[in-house]
């Protein structure tokens, strides 16, 4: 019998127990770790609210969950209940499937005002991570910038720019729908420092912001380059500047007739916040593109900001006893392996690119490796204790475990405690949680 742990119950982590449900059979027991006492990460905490079809992939993780050989395991801290080393000595192989949960600094002057967050935060605040439940932003300026021109920004605009009436059928937590409600937000800025074609906004999102109730895109059509130049490019991308092209396009009364603008600034780097206490405007210098670099030109100007989103990239974040690759924000490996049975996987190996489903492939070739090494007898032949080994630890220090079964009763009572049109009302404390799995 071989014991694997899998550190991160999102994607990446469910993904690499299908694969070693399917290349070991019976003889594999996988245990499941994770800090919340909730699984899913990415899923749960991530996936904007008001996209519960992306969401819906959960279903398929919870038929790998209710396996008799694979273990959720919630509410246990790597580094605190139980290290790296420990685990090591339990499981033939414990592989690291943390994500990228930490933002990637704004590392420019006046990042440290209030009302300046990462997307890590603020996407956390809407979905009700317990760690950015408190966060408290807000809403009552008039204008929010976003840096950067990929999805995530796209979800922030559109979460910030929506109606309530928008929000039925989603699972945004009340705190964060009541803000939303009282917003005086009516012009939301991306700030990109290239052109419409280095752009990393896929056409399904973008497209979604041509459909909402009362905001509009603004693009200025001189930004956009030769249509001719289009033909270059890969076909996704051809689609989504195919759509800002739409919305350079869309007529001036059509625009006027929704309250809230959303703007491109295109060859755009922010150079520094400016405010008292509260960040008040941002400094902007002109920039660009050559040979898809941007280069900056020199010409400033100012752009007003209540509210500052960083939408730059994650990181993932260090574990004791783990080798890491600052520079590249992730653990430092080689296509996997990072010491003799440790490995990592999904963003916490490649950084964080790719969809959802980039993680099943990334899974199963993971396993493949973790086989590789058994069969080479890299990783001992079979003595190690796993799960017991962990029970009795466990025990030993008094961890409250939270499993599989104990999550369904806190997606029960999440269920029960949903607004009407809403399909759950998440708990945003980890106390909470607790409760709801004892009752």
């Amino acid at each position: 019998m071989r014991h694997i742990a899998i550190i991160g119950s999102g994607p990446a982590g469910y993904y690499t127990a299908e694969a070693a449900q399917k290349a070991f059979g019976e003889d594999i027991r996988v245990d499941i770790f994770d800090l919340m006492p909730v699984p899913y990460g990415l899923i749960r905490s991530g996936v904007a609210p008001d996209h519960q079809s992306i969401k819906g992939v959960s279903r398929r993780y919870e038929k790998t969950a209710l396996s008799d050989n694979v273990r959720f395991a919630g509410n246990v801290a790597i580094g605190r209940d139980v290290s790296i080393p420990e685990l090591r000595e339990l499981y033939d192989a414990v592989v690291l499937a943390t994500g990228a949960p930490q933002d990637r600094p704004l590392e420019i002057s006046g990042a440290e005002l209030g009302n300046v967050f990462g997307s890590a935060a603020f996407v956390g605040w809407y979905n009700g991570h317990p760690q950015f439940a408190e966060l408290d932003p807000d809403l009552s300026g008039t204008t929010a910038v976003i840096i950067g021109m990929g999805n995530v920004a796209l979800d922030v605009a559109r979460i910030l720019a929506k109606t309530p009436r928008e929000f039925d059928g989603s699972d945004i937590v009340a705190h964060a729908l009541d803000r939303l409600a009282a917003s005086n937000i009516e012009r939301i800025v991306f700030l990109g420092r290239r052109g419409p074609h280095q752009i990393m906004m896929t056409p399904k999102e973008l497209g979604e912001l041509g459909e909402l109730e009362r905001a509009a895109p603004h693009v200025d059509p001189s930004d956009l380059p030769e249509e001719t130049e289009d033909a270059l490019l890969e076909p996704g991308l051809r689609k989504s500047v195919t759509l800002l092209r739409g919305f350079a396009a869309m007529p001036e009364h059509a625009r006027a007739a929704k309250r809230v603008a959303i703007e491109f600034d295109f060859f755009a780097q922010p150079l520094a916040l400016t405010g008292s206490g509260e960040v008040e405007a941002i400094e902007v210098e002109r920039t660009r593109v050559t040979d898809g670099r941007a280069e900056r030109t020199g010409e400033t100007y100012s752009i007003p900001a209540s509210l500052v989103v960083s939408c730059i990239g994650y990181r993932t974040a260090p574990i004791p006893d783990v080798p890491f690759d600052e520079r590249a924000g992730r653990f430092a490996n080689d296509e996997g392996r990072i010491l003799p049975g440790l490995y990592c996987v999904g963003w916490a190996r490649r950084g964080p690119s790719g969809t959802i489903g980039t993680n099943r492939p990334d899974g199963y070739a993971l396993v493949e490796k973790i086989r590789e090494d058994i069969d080479s007898g890299a990783l001992g032949h079979g003595e190690k204790q796993g799960r017991a080994g962990f029970d009795a630890l466990a025990a030993e220090r008094g961890l409250d475990v939270v499993t599989f079964r104990d999550w369904k009763k806190i997606e029960e009572a999440e269920e029960k405690a949903a607004r009407e049109s809403a399909p759950r009302e998440k708990f945003v404390d980890v106390e909470a949680m607790i409760r709801a799995r004892r009752e």
